[in-house]
């Protein structure tokens, strides 16, 4: 799986059956460290009590298992918990964000980032260029990411690298890389992860790439606003539309791959056409161009078009005011919908939508509760995003430091 699984409850090594027993207790051992290090990845430091009590590992298990942690350098102990009880202080246990890092890139329309993220969600360095405005051949693309990997202190091949993730704004066969269509790069079958491979000179299998709003789905469940939230959708609001979603506290990809088009659902039978080919696209009416367009603003793309339309609604501007109630209407329409279908219980948007949430906010709910089944809707949180424009590039950490996580042993 392409995520790592949500914490479970430890076992002392001690439950492991008799048949086996030496191939069983390593099993279980890897398990447990990496418990407990899923545990200090998403919660932070915390004591070998309270690694025990999250854990259900005993006291001389955890001990035992943090000592290892230590050795391998991926965690270090230092200072001591307040005293709760009789007996020694707990010492406390942290990560070393360093010790394991994941190489991680988010291709745009407009603009490409990369980012160096320890365990943790430890940033160790970021990097973004805007692009021109035009499209580019994915062999330039791979061209433009290496010149700015490159300029990173660690990249794919160092050491401490446990591999490259990718967020793309379109459909990926996980499996290698593969981008059957990304309607807004202009790319059809594009072979992404084999020509990302050859450029950095890493093993295919190292390399990760994933549609954008799947991998923001994983960054706000694992580090943001959809923390501890078993169904999350997460909507990410750039040129195009995509939804992520988490269902029963894992992402929810389809028999192919592919689930969370939303921005290609029809919204708008009379609608524009859309760059699938088809017309009334979800994303027709709450993408970028659709804001630009309605509010009149020319020459400039990204978050620094919102700040310019914000910018006049905050001015009076009534033009400005109508595209965003515009914008907030369909956007609560596809909401709506998406509610109906997948009952979550939390709608998290990103993108260009997260500054626009506090101006959209009330045309959205009128909308979307006007479509939803009351008991469907009266629970759901639309809330905006708590990463921001990180939200994939952590979704793409979380991806490629799932092998660490599962096993440290491996490190």
């Amino acid at each position: 799986m392409d995520s790592p699984a949500a914490p479970a409850t430890g076992k002392d090594e001690r439950s492991a059956p008799a048949t086996r027993g030496g191939a069983r207790a390593s099993v279980v051992r890897r398990h447990n460290l990496g418990l407990l290090l899923e545990c200090l990845h998403l919660e932070g430091p915390a004591s070998r009590s309270e690694l025990g009590a999250t854990t259900g590992l005993s006291r001389s298990t955890v001990a035992d298992l943090v000592h290892e942690l230590v050795r391998s350098g991926l965690v270090v102990e230092d200072g001591v918990s307040p005293s709760s009880g009789p007996g020694r202080p707990s010492p406390i246990v942290r990560l070393r964000g360093s010790a394991a890092v994941a190489v991680v890139v988010e291709l745009g329309v407009d603009a490409v980032s990369a980012a160096v993220i320890g365990l943790g969600g430890d940033v160790v360095d970021h990097r973004s260029v805007q692009l021109a405005g035009m499209r580019v051949s994915p062999e330039d693309t791979v061209r433009q990411v290496a010149d700015l990997v490159r300029g990173m202190d660690i990249g794919p091949t160092h050491p401490r690298a446990v591999g490259l993730g990718v967020a793309v704004p379109g459909l990926v066969r996980r499996a290698d890389g593969f981008v059957h269509v990304a309607p807004n790069l202009g790319w059809k079958d594009v072979a992404l992860g084999g020509l990302l491979a050859e450029a950095f000179d890493v093993p295919l299998d190292r390399v990760r790439v994933g549609n954008e709003a799947d991998l923001g789905a994983v960054g706000e469940h694992r580090r943001g606003a959809g923390r501890g939230c078993g169904h999350l959708v997460f909507i990410s609001g750039e040129v195009g539309i995509g939804a992520g979603l988490i269902i029963g506290g894992q992402p929810m990809l389809g028999a192919a791959g592919y689930a969370g088009e939303a921005g290609h659902m029809l919204v708008n039978p009379d609608g524009r056409p859309c760059t699938c080919g088809s017309s009334g696209c979800w994303e027709t009416e709450v993408g970028e161009s659709a804001l630009l367009r309605a509010a009149g603003v020319r020459d400039v793309r990204g978050l620094a078009a919102v700040d310019a339309v914000l910018t006049r609604v905050m001015a009076g501007d009534a033009a400005a005011t109508a595209a965003v109630a515009e914008i907030g209407h369909w956007l609560g329409v596809g909401v709506g919908n998406i509610t109906n279908l997948l009952n979550p219980e939390v709608v998290v948007l990103g993108g260009i939508l997260q500054p626009l949430f506090p101006f959209v906010r009330e045309p959205m709910l009128d909308a979307m509760h006007a479509r939803c089944l009351g008991p469907v809707s009266q629970p759901v949180r639309v809330v905006p995003s708590a990463l921001g424009t990180s939200a994939q590039l952590h979704g793409a950490a979380e991806v490629v430091l799932a092998s660490v996580l599962a096993d440290p042993t491996t490190r």
